[in-house]
């Protein structure tokens, strides 16, 4: 005889005790479920937030919207200053162990009803928040904005300023499709030169941030002075409606021609720089004279004062000088001219070592005027006739070779006196043709007329030593001849 199999569906008490267990496995959970799975390892940290804000126990904690745990519990905690935060005890799971040390926590809603969850913004930092580590509360950024204070901001006054400007902006708009069209035609290439302008803004060296700020203040300080902005705005209205009849083709003429003519300053303003720097020298250098002007203003009054008529004749006086350079031009137009001209010049360079050497004779020594003083005077004599020539014999010395008759050599001594037959010493030549007279590559001095010889000496060329700068005074036509 076999025995029959035993099941457990057959057996009503069995299927009651499962069927209770289940319930009470499934109440448990549920019951726990705000708190994480049962028998599961989590990772303890708090975290401390400005304000909990609606946040309860058991709401989520995600990382880039996947949930990571729960809200264990919320705490107040009051800081040294007497402000109170919340800190957050959290239960995240182990996979996300450790946080890095630079992640931030963000109270988000979850929706319009008021659900709220933590979510963390993981970051990159090689050290971790271990094990029931308390994240500070610099980590808690951005400060988080809510639901109700977004709505706030619509109060009444900024509901009909609204109104207000969408009102305006349909009236600005009414019919002027088509220029919207074009505008919307030019935005293609005024958004690619925008790229540009925009990467400027947004580099961190433009600082518009601080920029930004400054506006704010500037409008705070602006505040009081409102009525006379909006005065100011009423009185550029008028200005362009006077605008407005100049607009075409006065105002559209110049702005069509701004580009070229800020293109030709581009290229034509580095050009000026050197110009610039020189007037700016110039000035520099007229700033002692300017300052000498305060001393010479009362002279240069009177000069004015006096030089007034002359400026007056002037006028007559060009009029008449008028023929004169007509001939001049005239004479400068002619080929002849330039040829004598040119053969003048050939003969000043020829000239020009003769008179180097010949004009210190007149301006250093004075011996041209003593020339003609000479002259003058040995004609002076004369009567109702005429002058004559005045003269006088001059006895040579007796001697070989005196300069009264041929001679084969320079006298060299030798002579006797006519009277009474002794030795002489006047038988000695003395001569100097070619006399230093200051001129270029000679001694500097006024040599002719004096020489210092010695009469029982034959001397022939020039005299010893530097006779000086010295020559005779021409004041009168009766001054004695020199030497």
């Amino acid at each position: 005889m076999r025995r029959g199999s035993s099941s457990i569906a057959a057996n009503p008490v069995l299927i009651g005790a499962a069927t209770t267990l289940v319930v009470l496995v499934a109440v448990f959970l549920a019951y726990n479920a705000n708190n994480g799975l049962p028998f599961v390892p989590t990772y303890s940290v708090t975290a401390e937030v400005p304000s909990a804000a609606n946040l309860v126990r058991g709401n989520e904690v995600r990382i880039g919207g996947t949930r990571i745990g729960v809200v264990e519990k919320i705490t107040p905690k009051r800081l040294d200053n007497g402000k109170v935060i919340a800190e957050l005890h959290m239960k995240l799971e182990t996979t996300v162990k450790p946080l890095p040390k630079d992640s931030t926590i963000l109270i988000r809603p979850r929706s319009a009803l008021g659900l709220k969850y933590v979510e963390v913004t993981k970051g990159k930092a090689p050290d971790g928040w271990d094990e029931g580590a308390t994240i500070p509360l610099k980590q808690a950024t951005p400060e988080p904005v809510e639901f109700d204070e977004f709505l706030s901001t619509f109060d009444e006054k900024t509901r009909k300023g609204a109104q207000q400007q969408i009102n305006g902006f349909g009236t600005a708009l009414a019919g002027r499709g088509q220029d919207l069209n074009r505008a919307i035609i030019a935005l293609n290439p005024l958004l690619a030169n925008l790229g540009p302008a925009m990467a400027n803004l947004a580099d961190d060296r433009t600082q518009l941030a601080r920029f930004s700020e400054a506006l704010g203040r500037t409008s705070a300080i602006v505040a009081p002075v409102a009525e006379q902005q909006a005065s100011l705005f009423a009185n550029l209205d008028t200005t362009f409606d006077a605008f407005a009849s100049i607009a075409r083709p006065y105002l559209q003429d110049a702005i069509s021609g701004g580009p070229p003519a800020l293109q030709t300053a581009i290229e034509e303003l580095p050009k000026q720089r050197a110009f610039l720097a020189n007037s700016e020298g110039f000035f520099h250098d007229l700033r002692p004279g300017v300052k000498a002007l305060s001393g010479a203003a009362g002279d240069l009054a009177d000069a004015f004062t006096v030089g007034e008529p002359a400026l007056r004749e002037s006028v007559t006086l060009n009029k008449r000088l008028k023929p004169v350079f007509a001939s001049l031009e005239r004479f400068a137009d002619d080929p002849l001219v330039t040829l004598g001209v040119d053969d003048l010049t050939q003969t000043a360079k020829i000239a020009n070592p003769l008179f180097a050497s010949i004009t210190p004779s007149q301006t250093v020594c004075n011996y041209w005027t003593l020339l003609f003083r000479n002259a003058a005077s040995l004609l002076s004599e004369g009567d109702t006739n005429g002058t004559g020539q005045r003269f006088m014999i001059v006895a040579t010395p007796q001697g070989p070779n005196n300069e009264g008759s041929p001679s084969s050599a320079p006298a060299n001594g030798g002579g006797t006196s006519a009277t009474t037959g002794a030795a002489t010493r006047d038988n000695y030549l003395h001569s100097n043709p070619y006399p230093n007279t200051a001129a270029p590559g000679q001694t500097q001095e006024c040599e002719a007329g004096n020489e210092t010889y010695d009469p029982a000496k034959q001397v022939i060329g020039n005299d010893p030593g530097n006779q000086g700068k010295t020559t005779q005074a021409t004041t009168t036509s009766s001054d004695t001849p020199s030497n």
